[in-house]
This record gives structure tokens, sequence and C-alpha cells, in this order.
């Protein structure tokens, strides 16, 4: 499953995953404990594939996040947890993205991007992140 089908919805904890799309929303489960829920357009939502992270000199999107803390890590979960103090959540993003931009990413973004890595790699979605890149490959070609 790639990125575009995992969801974060404001005000709700965890990620989600479409089911289904519906003429008012959609269906979406989350990858925490399974449940359904029906979403409307009228939420705050937000596709993962969509998601990027502020640098210094670019903005660099999630998967590549996501794909650096898979190598760091070999695919599993992290070893810093996402309630760790603000001084721990930064110096482990530095190691991940030395280059990113303090000013605009806060110790709850980092601290999303952690809860979200190790839910995806709970629920072994972390290969498809191998995969949208085998995929956009091909595209250019």
């Amino acid at each position: 499953m790639s990125l575009d089908k995992i969801l974060s919805i404001s005000g709700k904890p965890g990620l989600y995953q479409i089911v289904t799309q519906t003429r008012t929303g959609a269906v979406v489960e989350s990858l925490i404990d399974k449940k359904r829920i029906t979403v409307g357009a009228h939420s705050n939502i937000s596709i993962l594939s969509e998601i990027a992270i502020y640098t210094l000199t670019e903005e660099v999107p999630l998967r590549e996040v996501l794909k650096a803390i898979k190598v760091k890590y070999n695919g599993e979960q992290t070893a810093i947890s996402h309630k760790a103090s603000k001084d721990e959540l930064e110096e482990f993003f530095f190691d991940i993205l030395p280059n990113y931009d303090e000013d605009r990413v806060y110790a709850s973004d980092i601290k999303k991007v952690i809860q979200w890595y190790n839910i995806l790699q709970k629920n072994a979605l972390l290969e498809s992140l191998e995969e949208e890149e085998t995929a956009d490959v091909s595209e250019e070609e």
C-alpha cells in the first residue's frame, strides 16, 4: 500500500488507510486498532504522500524522511519515543535530516513523524516506500 492511501486526520490519533470512498467523504480504517470510521469532506485530512518537511534549501517529501529513518534503524522501531523531550527529538531529527529548518519544523512535527514511522513499521507498510520510488522512476522513463 502506498502513502497515497494513508491519512492523518486532524483531531484523531494515529494513521488511517482509505477503505473506500463515498459520495460525501471516505470510510477509513485505523492502523492502530483497525476500527473503521467515516470521515466527511469537511474533515481536515492530510495524505502522507503530500506531506513534506522544510529544510534550509528545499522541502523534502515525507517518504524520503521515513526512508532515512528506516535505513538508520534497519527497518525496526525507533529507539526514541515520540514522547521524548524536545532536545532529544531535535537531536534525533538532526541525525535523520541534518539541514532541516529549525524555525519551521517544530517538536510536535518531529513527534508526528516518529509516531507515524512506528505505526507504519508495526503494520509492515514501510516496504511501500521502496515500491513507490520504483514506480516514480518507471513513470519518468
